[in-house]
């Protein structure tokens, strides 16, 4: 499959990191809105002015869209799917239903495929979900991140006036994670299971308590936790918080047996080194499913429980039953 990669941050570069473990798959070549000729990709790839993507309509099986989820996504996502399959990581949960909405509009229109909010949260974390509240109907789903830096709530925060660069960390309150764990089925308010960390780099001379209200009174992101904010230097950013790393649990406490008398627990966590990394590695998956639906002849919006798991590998149907089932 013929993969382009639109946007080169850390996602970007970690779909282009995640080519090398999968051998069917091809980059054909990195969009950028910036100068192609000061963007340098880790592999050699090239790189083409975003204004050109539509000469590559032929050229390219799925493009995946590594934008952010607050400002780019929800523009770009429909917008080239009047052209292209695409994928992208849109992770603002409240706004999923209506950006599904926009990007199917728009594929169905041109009969291509696009697949929204790709990753692990939204996505392998949300088939968590679903699996175990299919498994246990009588209980109740909590999900923990953390404590690691989230991507979108950074870039977030990045596109506040004054702001250089900054790093948001998502930090499981230990207490309600310890209860939760335990088997309890805690009545918990959505400050009580996270705390946010912010980590500002800010332009001199910058308004600093406006941009720390603008931080914690942000709709989706802030507004509804117990969030910190910390304005650093660069240097203190660089060298304190180069990583990206992330992870967290879905966990289902659940009742079995005539009176409910079996306690029951489902727990799918992951543990990441880099975030961006795992999430491109993800998304590369999903667009190996894109491709086959869009060989079937499939068009309009998907979302990741729309894709069954044999459509994820580059296994056949026969060894994956011989091996993984």
């Amino acid at each position: 499959m013929r993969i382009g990669i639109y946007g080169y941050g850390n996602l970007g570069r970690g779909v282009e990191a995640a080519a090398k473990y999968n051998p069917d798959c091809e980059i054909v070549g990195v969009f950028t809105r910036r100068d192609p000729d000061a963007v340098k990709t880790l592999t050699g790839i090239p790189v083409y002015s975003s204004e050109n993507i539509l000469d590559y309509k032929d050229k390219i099986d799925v493009l995946i869209i590594c934008g952010g989820s607050a400002t780019d996504l929800p523009e770009m996502t429909p917008s080239l799917a009047k052209s292209f399959n695409v994928i992208d990581s849109f992770d603002t949960h409240a706004r999923i239903p209506e950006h599904f909405a926009r990007v199917d509009e728009a594929a169905k229109a041109s009969r291509k495929l696009a697949l929204i909010s790709a990753g692990w949260d939204p996505g392998l974390f949300s088939i968590a979900r679903l699996y175990a509240s299919a498994v246990l109907p009588e209980g109740k789903d909590y999900t923990f991140w953390g404590r690691g830096i989230s991507q979108g709530h950074s870039d977030a925060i990045r596109r506040i006036d004054g702001v250089l660069d900054a790093r948001q960390y998502t930090v499981p309150v230990p207490e309600a994670l310890s209860a939760v764990r335990a088997g309890e089925c805690p009545e918990l308010k959505t400050r009580e299971k996270h705390k946010r960390e912010c980590y500002v780099v800010a332009e001199d001379g910058a308004d600093l308590a406006r941009i720390e209200k603008e931080i914690k009174e942000m709709p989706n992101y802030f507004a509804d936790y117990d969030t910190t904010v910390e304005f650093i230097s660069m240097d203190e950013l660089r060298r304190d918080h180069r990583g990206m790393p992330h992870g967290g649990s879905v966990i289902r406490n659940g009742k079995l047996g005539l009176s409910g008398e079996s306690t029951c627990t489902i727990e799918y966590s992951l543990k990441l080194d880099s975030n961006p990394q795992f999430t491109a590695s993800t998304i590369l998956a999903y667009a190996r499913a894109i491709y086959k639906l869009s060989l079937r002849g499939e068009a309009g919006c998907k979302t990741v429980f729309d894709i069954a798991p044999a459509d994820l590998s580059p296994l056949s149907g026969e060894e994956i039953r011989a091996h993984l089932l």
